[in-house]
C-alpha cells in the first residue's frame, strides 16, 4: 500500500507560480512512476505530466509544456509540480497518483495508476 498526500496548493494570480507536493508513505516510492491530474467539476480527469520511476524520463500534456516541470526526490520519497506562468484555464483540483513499474513509459490514463491523492485545490484569478 502506498498513500500519497498533496500540497501546496492555493489561490494565485495569473502569471504567478505555486509549487505542488506528493509526498509518499508505505513502501519505497522510488519503485513507482508518478503522474500529476486535474480536474474540473463535471469534467473528466485529464493528465498533467509525469515522471519515471529514476526521475530520467519526463512527459507533459502539451498545454503545459514550458510552464509546468516535474522532479523527485526519492530519498524524501516526495515528487514536485512546479507551476509557472500560471493561467486561469489551469484552475482544478491537482491529484498525484502512483503505480509500480519500471522502464521510461508514463502512463496517462487514470485507469493505468493505481494509488492517487486526495487532490489540492488550484485556483488561479485572472
Amino acid at each position: 500500500q502506498v498513500q500519497l498526500v498533496e500540497s501546496g496548493g492555493g489561490l494565485v494570480q495569473a502569471g504567478g507560480s505555486l509549487r505542488l507536493s506528493c509526498a509518499a508513505s508505505g513502501h519505497t516510492f522510488s519503485y513507482y512512476t508518478v503522474g500529476w491530474f486535474r480536474q474540473a467539476p463535471g469534467k473528466e480527469r485529464e493528465f498533467v505530466i509525469g515522471v519515471n520511476w529514476s526521475g530520467g524520463s519526463t512527459n507533459s500534456a502539451d498545454s503545459v509544456k514550458g510552464r509546468f516541470t516535474i522532479s523527485r526526490d526519492n530519498a524524501k520519497d516526495t515528487v514536485y509540480l512546479q507551476m509557472n506562468s500560471l493561467e486561469p484555464d489551469d484552475t482544478d483540483v491537482y491529484y498525484c497518483a502512483a503505480v509500480w513499474r519500471s522502464g521510461d513509459y508514463i502512463p496517462l490514463s487514470p485507469p493505468e495508476y493505481f494509488y492517487w491523492g486526495q487532490g489540492t485545490q488550484v485556483t488561479v484569478s485572472s
